[in-house]
């Protein structure tokens, strides 16, 4: 007793206090539980979002399929006749075979655009012409042939599509040995490395003209800018933001045309896939170049891929039998 008063035990708090401590508790686990959920639920919706705004094509062949995985990406370019170089009409001017097989190395194959290929029910032209001639049906038809793989995804981006993706991710870092001023392209460069924006990323990936090795150095720029785009889209810079990922949704799928059969999940390998393939244990580079300025007759200067190695090369791309590393370039 203290003060005339009875002291009461420390028991604890009383049927009050308890009750205010669950709801504290509930109300932790509610947010918890919300949080979850939202984190689950965002990147699902974020997919399905993505899926819905994805536009198809007819593009693939009954061709019997092939081991392993193949992607044919194409750039479209569908310009006006004043634009500064005067070309008119769709032309493919980026054309990339991705390749995953059962075992052994990934790889990234770029085919130059001006290579003389045979084109089915159009003789032999440009490759770039079966995209102008057939669309991406006769694209896919004409890349079978040459390489003996089935296409399994055709992935076509539209030709400001660039532009739009880099500056959604907030740009992407480039380096070239150029010392360039390209009035055809846009592109001013000096050498090293620099973050860019889209326009920069745009006209980097489609100068040529001012590059001593031509197409193929283009070819090479343009594995470079993909390969950015990929390791940005990757980083916790925009995998922690929803704004840059509604963003970077928005703009891949407005510039994205895909065949009907390929969806985001798909999207989302051929990006893994491509990865590995420009990585240190992937393949990167071109099909054997026997001749950078071959004239066959009325098409003008071609780029000849060499006849005796090339079928040789694409078997071996197939079959995975290639060892990791650089691959074809400018002929020695």
């Amino acid at each position: 007793m203290r003060g005339g008063q009875t002291e009461r035990p420390a028991t604890g708090p009383g049927p009050a206090g308890r009750t205010r401590v669950h709801r504290r508790g509930r109300a932790v686990v509610l947010t918890l539980v919300l949080v979850l959920v939202l984190l689950l639920a965002w990147p699902v919706g974020l997919a399905m979002w993505a899926n819905g705004r994805l536009h198809h094509v007819s593009a693939l062949s009954a061709a019997a399929a092939t081991p392993g995985t193949t992607y044919l990406l194409a750039g479209s370019d569908q310009r006006p006749a004043d634009m500064q170089d005067g070309t008119a009409g769709a032309r493919s001017d980026t054309i990339l075979l991705l390749h995953v097989p059962t075992s052994g190395p990934t790889a990234l194959i770029s085919i130059p655009r001006d290579s003389y290929v045979p084109i089915p029910g159009h003789g032999s032209n440009k490759i770039n012409a079966a995209y102008s001639w057939g669309g991406p049906k006769l694209l896919v038809a004409t890349v079978e042939k040459l390489t003996g793989m089935k296409v399994d995804h055709y992935v076509e981006v539209g030709f400001g599509g660039i532009e739009t993706v880099v500056n959604a991710v907030g740009g992407v870092h480039l380096c070239s040995d150029l010392n360039v001023n390209d009035q055809l392209s846009g592109l001013v460069w000096t050498p090293g490395c620099r973050t860019v924006d889209g326009t920069t990323a745009l006209a980097f990936s489609r100068m040529r003209y001012s590059d001593p090795t031509g197409d193929v150095g283009r070819t090479a720029r343009q594995r470079q800018v993909i390969s950015a785009i990929t390791k940005v889209a990757a980083s916790p810079s925009v995998l922690l933001s929803p704004g840059k990922q509604v963003a970077l949704v928005r703009a891949g799928s407005d510039s994205l045309t895909v065949d009907d059969a390929t969806g985001v999940l798909d999207l989302a390998r051929l990006a893994l896939d491509f990865r590995a393939a420009t990585g240190p244990k992937g393949i990167t580079g071109t099909p054997p170049i026997k001749n950078l300025d071959y004239r066959p007759g009325n098409v003008g200067a071609t780029v000849q891929l060499d006849p005796a190695t090339t079928p040789t090369f694409f078997a071996q791309i197939r079959d995975g039998k290639l060892p990791a590393g650089t691959v074809g370039g400018t002929p020695k």
